[in-house]
């Protein structure tokens, strides 16, 4: 009513929702004629009076909308940054599923069941890196160094067809194309076409393969005396089934595979030469037992 608000308060006044109500209200107000009754005295004391209370909730009536408003631009900038700078893209498939990804430099990436990737599409051309978690095979296009990064390993390259798995505690890189360099631990080694590289609790192999992709994107699971517990949890990625075991020892190492497209042949071809017996109870609930009957 003094018209003394400064510049600030009297931007934020205007701002409030309900302005126009208190300026038709501070206007009308400049109408108003004192009373004949009134004495100057008596308005004097109250005006003094008036002035000596706490004009702390006054204030805050200038206050409370700068926070608001703080909040939201505090909102804003938060909305903006991820939008702008938070360009990851995260791909993820179900159990049974595969799908082929294209990378910003046209690199491939066929993802395997219950598998995922992770990476920055704005940071690609400067830093061609990704997460994994799961299996994957890729077709790298050649340009700069390539990074495949996992919870138990680092698979480093430049251009060429690789395969990587990691799978709880066990990590696995297989090479198709080209030279690849893992770094596991404390081990680090560099694989060229046919070579394999496996870590699984803790020990370190090596072998070789005769294959020119992975037999997995063939629809086809291949196992070198790994325990059958590992390869029933492939299993059940692959037809999205739960297993239960009766009687059987976990631990025992199989050699062999099965097939992606048809339960009851892969279910064969696991127990049969482990001389084990299978029940389907479900759709998706098998049993697996350690003897025959």
């Amino acid at each position: 009513m003094n018209n003394d608000l400064t510049e600030a308060e009297e931007k934020v006044f205007r701002q409030l929702d309900d302005y126009a109500l208190n300026q038709e209200i501070l206007d009308t107000a400049k109408r108003f004629k004192a009373s004949q009754f009134s004495n100057i005295d008596d308005f004097e004391t109250f005006k003094a009076q008036y002035n000596t209370q706490n004009t702390t909730v006054k204030k805050l009536n200038w206050i409370t909308p700068l926070l608001r408003i703080a909040s939201v631009v505090v909102i804003a900038f938060g909305i903006y940054f991820s939008f702008f700078f938070n360009n990851n893209v995260y791909v993820q498939t179900l159990a049974s599923q595969k799908t082929t990804i294209e990378l910003p430099d046209q690199s491939q990436v066929v993802l395997n069941a219950m598998s995922s990737i992770d990476y920055s599409e704005k940071n690609w051309k400067d830093s061609r890196a990704l997460k994994l978690d799961g299996e994957a095979y890729f077709k790298v296009a050649k340009g700069k160094t390539f990074d495949v990064i996992t919870s138990q390993g680092k698979v480093t390259v430049v251009g060429t067809a690789f395969n990587v798995k990691q799978r709880d505690n066990y990590f696995e890189v297989q090479c198709f194309e080209g030279v690849v360099k893992v770094t596991s631990d404390t081990i680090t080694r560099q694989l060229i076409a046919g070579d394999t590289y496996s870590m699984f609790e803790g020990k370190f192999t090596s072998d070789k393969i005769n294959a020119v992709v992975p037999e997995w994107t063939n629809n086809n699971s291949i196992f070198n005396a790994m325990p059958i517990k590992e390869v029933v949890a492939e299993l059940e990625r692959q037809y999205n089934i739960q297993v239960r075991f009766k009687d059987v020892n976990t631990k025992r190492l199989f050699t062999g595979g099965f097939t992606h497209n048809n339960l009851n042949n892969a279910l064969i071809s696991i127990t049969q030469p482990m001389n084990m017996t299978y029940e389907l109870k479900s759709s998706n609930q098998v049993i697996i037992n350690g003897q025959k009957r």
